[in-house]
């Protein structure tokens, strides 16, 4: 489920440097070698980047009263999308299912009973993420419920840098002058939603809401934008966020 909300901010043009100094006063050992795994600089090419789609499936918009209930990841780069780098975990959130959430993501009281909590697979996740951008197709998701997870279990964070292929759609669709232009003729704003996104660059429909299958969805649009939008040599920190 997706929402918006104010969220933490951390100075873009210096994300190895916040790295660095998480990675300096972590105290937990997970988080700590989390950190401390060298991310690509700013100015590398996005072709040169290793990356990792990322999607979570969560019982509500609010991270501070919901919780994360299935992880899918999928690693990749421009050129390619080994299938073999997939993962796929459900976990079991600390309160019960809503009806709601159930008929969402599809996710049910069963599954999530005999599921760990997030604390048993957050070693392995990490080191899936560790050293590569991640990709993501609505932030303000992934980036608060994984921080307050983690903080709620280990008392330390884990905030790193993403790429929004959300965020890319709007600077195309909603924050242009002619999307502005629309809007003020009563217009309906362009969507900007994942399958909406993916249709514009002829790109299948996929069943939506599972989280193996929305990672693998994000990281298909992201080779599209790049190939269509920018080039091989678009360096990192256009991307980053």
């Amino acid at each position: 489920m997706k929402g918006i909300r104010p969220r933490q901010r951390v100075n873009q043009a210096d994300w190895n440097g916040y790295m660095k100094k998480r990675g300096a006063v972590a105290q937990d050992d997970i988080l700590k070698r989390f950190f401390d795994t060298e991310l690509p600089g700013p100015d590398t090419p996005i072709s040169e980047v290793p990356m990792v789609a990322l999607d979570m499936e969560t019982t509500g918009l609010d991270e501070r009263r919901h919780a994360i209930v299935s992880i899918g990841l999928i690693h990749f780069t421009l050129d390619r999308i080994p299938l073999a780098s997939r993962r796929y975990w459900v976990v079991k959130p600390p309160r019960p299912l809503s009806e709601e959430s159930v008929t969402y993501h599809h996710i049910t009281h069963s599954e999530v009973s005999d599921a760990p909590d997030l604390d048993e697979i957050l070693e392995p996740l990490l080191d899936e993420l560790a050293g590569r951008l991640v990709v993501v197709h609505f932030r303000n998701i992934e980036r608060p419920f994984l921080d307050a997870a983690v903080k709620s279990r280990r008392g330390e964070g884990v905030l790193f840098p993403m790429i929004d292929t959300m965020s890319l759609e709007a600077r195309l669709h909603r924050q242009t002058l002619w999307s502005r232009f629309r809007r003020w003729l009563g217009r309906p704003p362009v969507s900007i939603r994942l399958d909406a996104s993916r249709q514009r660059y002829g790109l299948p429909t996929y069943q939506g809401h599972h989280a193996l299958t929305d990672a693998l969805a994000t990281a298909e649009l992201f080779q599209a934008q790049v190939a269509h939008r920018y080039s091989r040599d678009t360096l990192l920190k256009t991307f980053w966020c």
